[in-house]
């Protein structure tokens, strides 16, 4: 009988198991990004950095406006000529009794805001500082009343429009 004297092959490497290396090289770089994140946005008390496990989420409160129908006009001053001034305003508050007290007590807050526009000198309302501190200081001066008056604080004044000659 004749023998069989032939060496065996080798097995053949088939693509079965580069595909599982693959895939296992692929989860492994999958689990250390979460690891590696999860640990970034931890602090050492073990809580996350920015609280999103135990977050409450804040509720959104839209602000609600009073707009001024009718310009403040007074002059400023300087020395040598006579300036003006026109201011449209518009009140923004997120509580609605604040632009409610705005609005029963206007007069009040005109007579207050006239005056606080008067005491404004033309130079510094040419500067952009001058006009960038403007709505708070006339803020402030709002806020002054309503709090006399035993009302809510509004939040902002807007200038919708504003006029110096």
């Amino acid at each position: 009988m004749a023998e069989n004297n032939e060496v065996a092959a080798p097995p053949k490497k088939g693509k079965l198991k580069t595909i599982v290396l693959l895939v296992v090289v692929l989860l492994l770089a999958i689990g250390l990004s979460v690891a590696g994140t999860l640990w970034f946005l931890t602090d050492s008390s073990g809580e996350t950095v920015d609280g999103a496990a135990e977050e409450v989420e804040e509720i959104f409160v839209p602000s609600g406006y009073m707009v001024m129908d009718r310009p403040l006009v007074t002059t400023v001053r300087h020395a040598g000529r006579q300036r003006y001034i026109q201011v449209y305003l518009a009140f923004e508050s997120t509580q609605e009794p604040a632009l409610a007290a705005a609005s029963k007590h206007l007069p009040l807050l005109r007579n207050t805001l006239i005056s606080e526009l008067g005491q404004l000198e033309f130079m510094e309302l040419q500067t952009p500082e001058g006009r960038q501190a403007l709505p708070q200081r006339l803020l402030s001066a709002v806020n002054e009343i309503l709090a006399a008056e035993g009302e809510p604080t509004l939040d902002r004044v807007l200038l919708r429009n504003f006029v110096v000659q």
